[in-house]
């Protein structure tokens, strides 16, 4: 079948990114597309072979499936395939095949390059690695809706302005809104009140609308910081209301950019290690949603926002440890508290709760025990304090059998190596992301080598550790993009964690085992297999690339969270993406089937 230009013409100025694309460009590109009618159940390209170009589906629907045949999405009608993302070494990752007869466009892969050395808007749709335009965290290049006031105090008109002094005073601000209906109509500050009422001696019944400054500067919450600092410095005031649609929906003063620039995790850090108490940190680690935003709307890089909010943890973790000591006096024995889970991967977020253990020198007896089951309870009761919940596994220090003597930890990591049963090898998964907080660290340098060498030496026990490693999936349908959860709570969501991220850090394990890595966070894992030839170079950076991306997905639905007033959590609605961020946060899902898919048929660890 053949098409007409102008058809295809007209098509493309409904897909984008065509539709942003020149005129003169998008004419002339219209005309290199080659159009590929496809019977049913007709292959498109398979595995591994070269592929010629993009696709973009015209009319019915392409099957796409990973190395080992499974389904991976089913495409309709504008949906691209064949991009850089789902290529190795210019041959194809998945394989694709007409689930009925469909019409493609297919773009060859010269013209396609083409076209990303020279459209910017083209190459950020379909380059994930050039879609990342992030930069340091500073007030300067945050958003103004990531730190604004968002539940101004407002008035009416007609409100006189001792009503308005003593609004001012209860509600702690320096400023009032004034609003006609649903209008802004002015702002009323306390310089106002002293300057143009309390100076020239007016009376308290004096309405606002005779002192207030009417038809303020106002900026949209999507303006950066340095819009407020400029406007304030030009324009010599300390409050800018914000205004989205017509509607006034906050307001931004100078107490609220001191307020931005002051959290740093440095700050939260120094205060930790001073705190006399539980009480006093929890105080501190309050701040870290706020935190979790500056760093998330500054552009920080996930790994660097992880990693900060980490810390935070690790100091909380030892100055427990310093105060347990001081209540319970030094301990009888060298020990070691260590964390696993997210604190061990230096992975932690604004959800987060606790998994730790201790190590005991083998000196120990047991009449000293007791102490140190004291102090377990007391540094996991100040976590939670402090925000960091039990574990709901029991996975702490607090339970005896994660508080012993480290000849009692070789003998459980030798026993999870020799018999890999369901339950040994969710230990062994939990513990091989151990990482030392405080006390001892020697105590573990021996254990961890040992056990890493071991591991990686019985056959058996890493097919058992890649199987279990297999059960987290990314969230792929075939009709609509995304498998969502089907029932509960958070219906119609995909969970960002056990879905999204959980299974690359399973196969960032899988590759420290093999590999005999010492890392334990999860893209330093990625790198290092790399570096060492297990896994090649290609698989390992698009696996790093599509990690990079679900990651920062996750902690950008975490900061709307946090905006929004509610709890940081991992859950989801596809429907609150844009197609381009579906598109992307899909292929990134792809990229982690087909990583899988390898490594579970024995490849991928492959150089």
């Amino acid at each position: 079948m053949t098409l007409p230009t102008d058809k295809i013409l007209r098509f493309l100025r409904s897909v984008h990114p065509y539709d942003s694309l020149a005129a003169d460009t998008l004419d002339d590109l219209a005309t290199r597309f080659q159009v590929m009618t496809i019977g049913k159940g007709d292959p498109i390209y398979a595995v591994g072979s070269p592929m010629q170009g993009l696709y973009l589906l015209y009319d019915g629907e392409v099957e796409v499936r990973d190395a080992n045949g499974s389904p991976v999405s089913l495409l309709g009608a504008r949906n691209s395939f064949g991009e850089r993302g789902l290529v190795r070494d210019g041959n194809a990752l998945t394989s694709a095949r007409a689930a009925t007869d469909s019409i493609l466009l297919m773009l060859p892969r010269a013209d396609f390059d083409d076209l990303m050395a020279s459209e910017r808007a083209f190459a950020r749709f379909f380059d994930r690695r050039r879609n990342d335009t992030r930069r340091g965290s500073d007030l300067a290049t945050s958003r103004v809706k990531t730190f604004m006031a968002d539940t101004p105090v407002t008035c009416p008109p007609v409100t006189d302005v001792q009503q308005a002094a003593r609004l001012m005073h209860d509600n702690r601000i320096s400023s009032l809104c004034i609003v006609d209906g649903d209008r802004l109509a002015g702002i009323v500050t306390t310089r106002d009140l002293t300057g143009r009422v309390l100076a020239p001696g007016l009376p308290c019944t004096t309405r606002v609308q005779d002192v207030m400054t009417r038809d303020p500067l106002t900026l949209s919450p999507s303006a950066i910081g340095s819009d407020v600092l400029h406007a304030m410095m030009e324009h010599r005031i300390g409050h800018i209301p914000i205004v989205e649609a017509g509607q006034l929906v906050g307001i931004v003063t100078q107490t609220d950019l001191t307020r931005f620039q002051a959290v740093s995790s440095a700050e939260l850090v120094s205060a930790i290690a001073r705190s006399g108490s539980a009480d006093e940190m929890a105080r501190v680690t309050a701040e870290i949603p706020r935190l979790l935003v500056q760093l998330v709307a500054g552009g920080n890089r996930h790994e660097v926002v992880t990693r900060l909010i980490t810390d935070i943890a690790d100091t909380a973790t030892r100055r427990l440890l310093h105060l347990g000591e001081q209540k319970l006096g030094p301990p009888p024995v060298p020990y070691l508290w260590l964390a696993c889970g997210s604190q061990g991967r230096q992975e932690q977020t604004g959800v987060s709760d606790q998994d730790n253990c201790l190590i005991l020198d083998d000196a120990v007896t047991p009449e000293q025990m007791p102490y140190f089951a004291d102090l377990a309870r007391f540094v996991s009761d100040g976590l939670d304090t402090c925000g960091y919940y039990y574990c709901p596994g029991d996975m702490m220090a607090t339970n005896p059998r994660w508080c012993q003597p480290l000849r009692v930890w070789r003998q459980y990591f030798q026993g999870w190596i020799a018999t890999p049963d369901p339950q040994a090898q969710m230990l062994a998964s939990v513990m091989f992301d151990l990482r030392a907080i405080g006390g001892d660290k020697s105590l573990f340098e021996g254990l961890q080598k040992d056990t890493l060498h071991a591991a990686s030496r019985n056959s058996i026990f890493v097919a058992h550790m890649i199987a279990n490693s297999l059960k987290h999936t990314p969230p792929l349908g075939l009709l609509r993009g995304f498998a969502t959860i089907r029932s509960g709570e958070h219906r119609n969501m995909i969970d960002l964690k056990l879905n999204g991220v959980v299974p690359v850090v399973d196969l960032g394990r899988i590759y420290a085992l093999k590999g005999e890595l010492t890392e334990v966070n999860t893209r330093a894992r990625l790198q290092a297999a790399e570096a060492a030839g297990v896994v090649s170079t290609a698989g390992a950076r698009e696996l790093v690339d599509a990690y990079d991306l679900i990651a920062e997905t996750r902690l950008t639905h975490q900061l709307a969270r946090i905006n929004a007033g509610d709890a940081a959590d991992n859950f989801m609605s596809p429907t609150t993406l844009s197609d381009f961020e579906r598109s992307h946060l899909r292929d990134a899902f792809v990229v982690v089937k087909t990583m899988q898919s390898s490594v579970g048929q024995g490849r991928g660890m492959l150089s």
